[in-house]
């Protein structure tokens, strides 16, 4: 099986291949740009299975497939919330939420492996998708939540959310009163429901309201810790395969 990774953060993609390795798949090849990846496929064979980033440092991914036939399967890494993932209407086998997670890159590998005989050359709706990932459709995002106080509802109005975050399989709204409250939700239904602007995914536990932040400090293995203005349960870092676009958020 052939395999190769399009990838513009160099230490994601050593991440991914490292995980890769560890389900007996390798992958040799490592791509960090449009140009560079277009190039590669006008003169080597393609592979079986990309694993191939949506926003690249030149430009979205999808311009190689303007440029170039791609015969390959295909599986998304992406930090695009869920909501701009449901344009993708085609027939890519899979695609994976970053910071990458094993399980799910295990789940991700097998659904191609036993799709292998069927495999059929990529078809992709591009113009749909990069309509909504250039200029989002206008969207109505939650102005408060509600919340179950013994017998009684309790409305919470976002701007008083500090935070959002998830703990023994439940998932919590932590106030700016100090106060923190179970939710009938996940985290991934979140992505639907926050302003992109407001609301920050800083790690598979954490979303974080930037003005809640407080203090921004270096961390180890390049990665940073926030401090929130009420929030101290819990170290909050940012994961490391989220620092660069977590940097370009607070801008």
């Amino acid at each position: 099986m052939k395999v190769i990774i399009i990838e513009d953060e160099k230490p994601s993609a050593r991440r991914l291949q490292r995980m890769l390795e560890s389900l007996n798949v390798k992958a040799k090849t490592m791509l960090h740009s449009v140009e560079e990846s277009i190039l590669w496929f006008q003169n080597n064979e393609h592979p079986d299975l990309i694993f191939l980033d949506i926003q690249l440092s030149d430009g979205l991914s999808f311009e190689i497939f303007d440029a170039i036939e791609i015969k390959s399967a295909v599986i998304f890494t992406t930090a695009y919330d869920e909501y701009a993932l449901q344009a993708f209407k085609l027939n890519s086998i899979d695609y994976l939420l970053k910071p990458i997670d094993e399980t799910e890159l295990e789940k991700a590998v097998k659904k191609y492996q036993e799709r292998m005989p069927k495999q059929q050359a990529v078809s992709i709706d591009f113009n749909d998708i990069k309509k909504l990932l250039v200029n989002p459709i206008d969207r109505e995002y939650k102005k408060r939540f509600s919340v179950k106080v013994g017998q009684h509802l309790k409305l919470i109005n976002i701007d008083d959310i500090e935070c959002f975050y998830s703990e023994n399989k439940g998932t919590y709204l932590y106030t700016t009163e100090g106060r923190n409250y179970l939710l009938d939700t996940t985290l991934e239904l979140l992505e639907k429901e926050l302003e992109p602007q407001t609301f920050f995914r800083i790690n598979r536990k954490f979303y974080v309201n930037i003005n809640a932040i407080k203090d921004i400090i270096s961390y180890t293995n390049s990665r940073l810790q926030i401090k929130l203005k009420t929030y101290n349960d819990d170290e909050v870092i940012v994961a490391r395969e989220r620092v660069k676009d977590f940097k370009e958020w607070l801008e």
